[in-house]
């Protein structure tokens, strides 16, 4: 009867246990709740779980019964991890009463955990044949020993147990999938709302549908009274209002929609084109549940359209009116055949000629904007001088305008500049006319050029009319403003090129105003040449050298990309530019050929199948010091930080053009030149070896993020120097970090914990106020 009262108590408190642990579908508290209820099973004194794989790649794992000193203490036990990966891999139950002498039988290192333990108890949780973790139960030095109904009971726990942590993975899985396709759909630029059929309310919509409402709805009207006063209008004409027609009556009909174009409009007057998409949800029975509508707002395509249109009048007026004044001459010549004074002749043979050198500008500028969009925009870059860029920019100006009064201000001691000479005179020949064409005659225009990071900056500064705030950040689009004067030519083509120019070189150019009447200045970038890397220059590849290379000699690129028709048009910009490319589709392929043959960069697609590119990334930087560019279709700033503050070098949005991508990897690649100092930097017990990219602390290796070590690094090279807050973004962010100082302070905050450092007493990274950081000079 004994035996029978204790074995319904054991199963009772099995039970108990059993449903203890499914009452939450939180992996986290499921892990936990299957140790402490294993320990209380079983009146052990420790007890702690392992998950396959993670526990060596990251150790940490679920305890009971242990302090967090002990806890910690096992992560820095002798052989501990291989102890758990060992014990991991056991199939069956292992209980023993001395767990020392069991491994000192099979050879293995002696087990020294911080907690006193003998009695140990292990047994794997399998669900459907696959060892989902491992539960460790232990007494202490009390001599206890564990029985065989504690295995029988553990046992029986931990097949519960599996089906807990199996529906648990299951739920995060799920959870996160259904998460990302959320973030996914809100983050679309395509409106998205779901309808009830039955009632006609709106179930959800995304960010974008909600933009589109609110532009039609009032403050206090909620989206289902909007619904009641919209009135819609089909591409047949044909207007439906949803007071006659109530919305759930229309949605049960269950037409499906594709791509057609919907007037919507209220009362008021306001209104929005939308291109509409619906498709019905049904029931097994074929009744109509809910409605999915997409909605694109057609403002942006008509505004392209409109600007279109204009464009190609002002190119028809733009041809028509040299073609007049040729056409006007040449009838005048023949009509007064030989009566005609030989002077007044030569004066209409001379606006035939200045006519037609004005429409082969035209035509030619006509030619550069479409090779820009193509990316056949023909540019050699080689070594140049900025005096001289500057000196021909002004002579050009000079013949044309017949205007001196130009200041040019070079600083002192430049870098030679990548620069197609031809192509950059004409850049700075299109700013120089469009500030002319913008000031008085008497105004003076400032030429500058002075040194920034890696780049040199060329300015041009008028104090003509100025430009509006709103009209700057889209001063360099083709189609805008052409009919103002501000964007540089009579066809609104100069800034368009000059940008396209400027980006093949790997540069940036961008336009400042004080506002109408303040004046204009236009800034672009190129990248500079260092003397001590001019050797390192002629690694890159340059119109003139490239067919040359054999694949031996030629850089070797690795691009990544799930889309066939992507990775053979990035294989063809390659080949094209002089690299020799390295192809692959498969994330676990990659990181093979990183380790098999070292690419000296990388080109990353954000999305790819089973994983995360940011999350390759990280695994890739872990295996090789190499740059790596992120191409993708999502153009998000809270992506593009991300991947940056994760450590990549550039970011390129498709679609981009192969001149552009060729450009943005020789700019990486120049960056990349730099070289930091072969001898390690050691400062009292702490050690950065720039060769092994490793960072110890009284030889105990410090993790460090890719961002983390390029700060560092910046710092230690220039030990005994105040390294400025410019040159740390330039150096370690590059030109995409917009001058914001807060992610930098965020990293040196970081790297001070990690080195042990007391903010208020740094004794290795030292603050000057408003300046920058420094380092002091090793030992």
């Amino acid at each position: 009867m004994r035996e029978v009262a204790e074995l319904r108590e054991r199963l009772s408190r099995l039970s108990e246990a059993s449903l203890h642990i499914t009452e939450d579908l939180d992996i986290d508290a499921v892990l936990q709740r299957v140790v402490d209820g294993a320990r209380a099973l079983t009146a052990s004194r420790y007890g702690a779980i392992t998950i396959p794989g993670e526990s060596v790649r990251h150790p940490s794992f679920f305890v009971s019964g242990l302090t967090r000193e002990e806890h910690q203490g096992l992560f820095d036990m002798p052989e501990g991890l291989e102890f758990l990966k060992y014990m991991s891999g056991l199939e069956e139950p292992l209980r023993v009463s001395n767990i020392n002498s069991h491994l000192s039988a099979m050879n293995m290192p002696e087990f020294l955990p911080t907690v006193p333990a003998t009695s140990v108890l292990i047994a794997p949780i399998r669900h459907q044949g696959v060892g989902v973790g491992t539960i460790y139960l232990a007494h202490g030095l009390d001599n206890r020993e564990f029985s065989q109904e504690d295995e029988d009971t553990l046992v029986l726990f931990a097949s519960q147990a599996a089906m807990a942590i199996s529906n648990a993975h299951r739920h995060r899985e799920e959870r996160l999938a259904r998460a990302d396709l959320e973030t996914l759909i809100d983050t679309s630029p395509v409106g998205v709302v779901v309808f009830d059929a039955l009632t006609g309310a709106p179930k959800s919509f995304n960010q974008e549908a909600r933009r589109i409402v609110d532009s039609l709805r009032n403050a206090d009207q909620s989206p289902e009274q909007l619904l009641e006063v919209l009135t819609f209008r089909r591409g047949d004409r044909q207007e439906v209002s949803l007071r006659e027609f109530p919305l759930a009556e229309l949605l049960r009909i269950g037409e499906t929609l594709r791509a057609e174009e919907i007037f919507m409009h209220v009362p008021d007057g306001r209104s929005i084109t939308v291109l509409l998409n619906a498709t019905p949800i049904r029931s097994e029975d074929g009744t109509v549940e809910s409605m999915v509508v997409t909605l694109q707002d057609m403002a942006d395509i008509e505004e392209l359209e409109r600007l279109r249109a204009e464009f190609l009048a002002m190119v028809s007026h733009e041809l028509r009116t040299p073609l007049t004044s040729i056409k006007g001459s040449v009838s005048t010549i023949m009509d007064a055949g030989t009566d005609l004074d030989p002077a007044v002749a030569r004066q209409f043979v001379r606006i035939i000629n200045d006519q037609a050198d004005h429409m082969n500008a035209l035509v030619a500028d006509l030619l550069d904007v479409a090779r820009i969009e193509t990316g056949t925009l023909p540019v050699d870059p080689e070594p140049a001088e900025v005096a001289v860029l500057m000196d021909r920019a002004r002579s050009g100006f000079a013949s044309a305008w017949g205007r001196n009064n130009l200041t040019i201000d070079i600083e002192p001691d430049l870098p030679l500049v990548m620069a197609d000479r031809r192509r950059i005179v004409q850049v700075l020949g299109n700013l120089l006319s469009n500030a002319a064409r913008n000031s008085p005659e008497s105004a003076v225009i400032r030429v500058a050029a002075a040194r920034d990071g890696v780049h040199v900056a060329f300015s041009v500064v008028d104090e003509g009319r100025g430009i509006p705030a709103e009209s700057l950040p889209h001063l360099f689009r083709k189609f805008y403003g052409t009919q103002s004067e501000e964007q540089g030519g009579d066809t609104g083509l100069g800034l368009a090129i000059c940008k396209g120019i400027v980006e093949a070189h790997g540069g940036r150019i961008w336009a400042e105003s004080d506002g109408p009447g303040m004046g204009a200045r236009f800034t672009f970038t190129l990248p500079a040449l260092e003397d001590s890397g001019s050797d390192a220059a002629g690694r890159f590849p340059s119109a003139s050298t490239r067919h040359e290379e054999s694949a031996e000699e030629r850089l070797r690129v690795l691009a990544v990309d799930d889309d066939p028709n992507d990775l053979r048009y990035v294989r063809d910009t390659l080949a094209r530019s002089g690299y020799a490319p390295i192809l692959t589709g498969d994330p676990e392929e990659a990181l093979r050929l990183v380790e098999q043959d070292r690419p000296e960069l990388v080109l990353l697609d954000l999305m790819l199948p089973g994983t995360d590119g940011i999350e390759l990334m990280k695994d890739i930087l872990d295996m090789a010091d190499v740059p790596v560019i992120f191409l993708s279709a999502y153009g998000r700033e809270e992506l593009i930080a991300r991947a940056f503050d994760m450590g990549a070098t550039d970011y390129v949005v498709k679609p981009f053009s192969p001149t552009e991508l060729s450009a943005r990897i020789r700019a990486a690649l120049r960056r990349r030149a730099t070289t930091e100092p072969m001898k390690p930097y050691v400062l009292g017990d702490l050690t950065i070896d720039y060769t092994e990219r490793s960072v110890t602390i009284a030889g105990n290796h410090v993790y460090l993020t890719p961002t983390e070590y390029r700060v560092l690094a910046e710092l230690s090279a220039n030990a005994g120097q105040v390294v400025t807050y410019e040159r740390l973004l330039v150096q370690v962010w590059g030109e995409k970090s917009d001058g914001d100082v807060r992610p930098m302070r965020t990293i040196v905050n970081k790297l001070r914990r990690k080195l042990g450092e007391d903010a208020e007493a740094p004794t290795r990274i030292f603050t000057e106020a408003r300046v920058g950081y420094r380092m002091p000079r090793g030992e």
